[in-house]
């Protein structure tokens, strides 16, 4: 979990819901404040805390102090509901999500927790898990012609008929066999991979333990293959369909008659096939009926097998879809129509539309169906693990991840989210706090009365949220004491959960943290004051031993303090330490946004979630999940006369030039000479 400051020569306009940064973000535009005097009240506060630390700590927040109260007037004016810079989310490492989907694809593939698209200009997009480097495509990334997705693989077929492989090289998969020339099809599967040559055979490397890469005999006359997780697939001229492999449900039977098929498709362990009349034939494992093909069983020309679910595209262009549904993978989105291709992951769908479109739906879990469209109107995000939360100008959340269920109804009215490992919180305009997600440690049993909240946080199994009146309330798992908050229970302005550790932040500007110690992770350096932001990082998943959790403060100065679990150096700030806004920790990595909107990581770089997407640049807000990155990309609409901080608005932040202009939004009055189209 992080907070965030807003820095008049910042970038970023970002709302952090309670605290001090409260009070100078929404004293100056947001519409979440009851009243004046209630920033009033603050900024004598403010004032009676420079007693606290050195008066150097205290040098820049006095002026922020004096702009306050010089521009009480002008508050008055201004308290009504604004717009503020918002953008898409992107994400690298682990996961990799926010790629355009919109246009210009020829082909696609799926194949366990990740995409592929194929380019009309031959390069190819990946999206979705890249522990393996799976998405990660090599360079050149131009002139393919063909994809194939394997569970942690890819294939790609280049226009002078060789193989490149990425991601995965368990059991020799990177060992195209030579001569890598005259291929014509590709196919990958669980660990294995298959390519069809010009002259009829295949070629088969990778895993072999079941026999999946042994061709029978006389290995010619092929004309198309697919690779399964333990089982493969080829057609022949005369279409007849040969199968080897792992047999153990019948996957490798063929109905009779082994006749008339023009295409094939393997599955987790079961096998469809299409004739030449339409109809589709399937065999194999049937637990979830992914082998019961819907009536009418007739006007197909394609079709994709999935883990345990089966898709066929009719000559409408419309999609049929049957098996397993846990995470929605058969429920094709509307409108259904305008389909060309079809290809079913492990629990996900993809579909191309005519226009050069992806459509995808089902498991999310690990970003395989990307951000859904439009990515856009984002204005902050919050990870823990896998799971992800994105809030939306408008107050609506988008939720994915581990936590399967969607966000309750209403979805509408939101201006805080907090993500744990496998729960959610959201935090309502009413001050009321809505938890959905796993609750097996009472995670989202939030205690009552579920009022008056001005901040949430999200742990790996606890929660925290932040009163009004400056009290924290706690609930969730508490081995480690992550919830007995220290005494006195008053005066916080900010909180942060970590995996069994909690973090508050108090007026007097110093860092309260109790919880999980194992690591020092509790252990605030000196001096311990001067702190307008606070982060706490850790495991996502159930306790282990070891080295777990650290902690980030926010310096008024701009600089980062990081304390606790430092195997991989996720608390080694980069040099130069100064000029930050907003800081996030991950489970062993770190980050944050300068106040140019560029964006620092450090710590762990295993699944390359420290490698900054370029360019490095427009950034207004970031999370750091289990072993991924997510910022929100600005998107601004109009280039807006006055506009010193790029933050799509004239506002205080802008007084120098404000003029006659101060009071203008672009994205409310478009057609004001002032605003200028990009």
């Amino acid at each position: 979990m992080k907070l965030q400051i807003v820095n008049p020569k910042s970038k970023l306009v970002r709302r952090p819901y309670g605290g001090i940064a409260v009070i100078l973000a929404e004293s100056f535009g947001l519409s979440d404040l009851s009243s004046v005097a209630f920033a009033k009240e603050e900024a004598k506060n403010l004032k009676s805390q420079i007693e606290t630390c050195p008066p150097s700590v205290w040098r820049n927040r006095k002026s922020q102090i004096t702009l306050l109260t010089a521009f009480f007037a002008l508050l008055t004016l201004y308290f009504a509901p604004t717009t503020f810079a918002d953008g898409s989310i992107i994400g690298w490492g682990g996961q990799v999500m926010g790629v355009n989907l919109d246009g210009g694809f020829i082909a696609i593939s799926a194949r366990g927790s990740y995409s592929l698209g194929l380019k009309q200009d031959g390069s190819i997009v990946a999206w979705g898990d890249n522990h393996y480097g799976q998405c990660n495509i090599p360079s050149p990334n131009v002139d393919f012609v063909a994809i194939a997705a394997g569970t942690a693989h890819g294939l790609g077929l280049k226009n002078d008929s060789s193989i490149v492989t990425w991601g995965n090289n368990e059991y020799g998969l990177s060992n195209i066999p030579l001569p890598n020339t005259d291929f014509i099809a590709i196919s990958a599967g669980y660990f294995y991979s298959l390519g069809l040559k010009r002259d009829g055979s295949i070629v088969a490397w990778g895993r072999n333990d079941y026999g999946q890469c042994n061709i029978p005999s006389p290995n010619t006359d092929f004309i198309a293959i697919s690779a399964g997780w333990y089982h493969s697939l080829a057609l022949k001229k005369d279409g007849s369909i040969v199968a080897w492999g792992f047999n153990n449900y019948g996957q490798c039977n063929i109905p009779a008659p082994n006749s008339d098929f023009i295409a094939i498709a393997t599955g987790g362990e079961h096998s469809l096939g299409l004739k030449q009349d339409g109809s589709i034939v399937a065999c194999g494992r049937n637990s979830e009926r992914q082998c019961n093909v819907p009536s009418p069983n007739s006007g197909f020309i394609a079709i994709s097998a999935g883990g345990s679910h089966s898709l066929g595209l009719k000559q409408d262009g419309s999609i049929v879809a049957w098996g397993d549904n846990y995470y929605g993978q058969c429920s094709i989105p509307s409108p259904n129509s305008g389909f060309i291709a079809i290809a079913a992951g492990g629990s996900h769908s993809l579909g191309l539309k005519q226009d050069g479109s992806i459509v995808a739906w089902g498991g999310n879990y690990a970003g395989q169906c990307n951000i859904p469209p439009p990515n856009s109107g984002f204005i902050a995000i919050s990870a823990r693990g896998s799971n992800g939360l994105g809030l939306k100008r408008n107050g609506s959340i988008l939720a994915w991840g581990r936590s399967t269920s969607s966000v309750p109804s209403p979805n509408a009215n939101f201006i805080d989210i907090a993500a744990g490992a496998e729960h959610n919180l959201g935090l309502k305009q009413n001050g009321s706090i809505v938890a959905w997600g796993t609750n097996r440690y009472g995670e989202c049993s939030i205690p009552s009365p579920n009022a008056d909240f001005i901040g949430i946080a999200a742990g790996t199994y606890h929660s925290l949220g932040l009163k009004r009146n400056g009290s924290i309330v706690a609930w969730g798992q508490n081995s480690f004491g992550q919830c007995d908050i220290p005494s006195p229970n008053t005066d916080f302005i900010a909180v942060a959960a970590g995996s069994d550790h909690s973090l508050g932040l108090r007026q007097n500007s110093m860092i309260v943290a109790w919880g999980r110690n194992d690591s020092g992770q509790c252990n605030i350096p000196l001096l311990n004051c001067g702190f307008v932001a606070v982060a706490a990082g850790g495991r996502s998943g159930p306790i282990m031993l070891g080295p777990m959790g650290h902690s980030l403060g926010l310096k008024q100065d701009g600089s980062i303090v990081a304390w606790g679990a430092n195997v991989y150096g996720q608390c080694n700030i980069p040099s130069p330490n100064t000029g930050f806004v907003a800081i996030a920790a991950g489970e062993y990595h770190s980050l944050a946004i300068k106040a140019d909107g560029s964006i620092v990581v450090w710590g762990d770089n295993r699944y390359g979630q420290c490698n900054i997407p370029s360019p490095n640049a427009d950034f207004i807000d970031i999370a750091a999940g289990g072993e991924h990155s997510l910022a929100i990309k600005k998107v601004c609409q109009y280039k807006l006369t006055g506009d010193l901080n790029d933050d799509c608005r004239v506002n205080l932040y802008d007084f120098a030039s404000m003029a006659a202009n101060w009071l203008i939004d672009c994205n409310i009055d478009p057609n004001n000479p002032a605003c200028i189209p990009k």
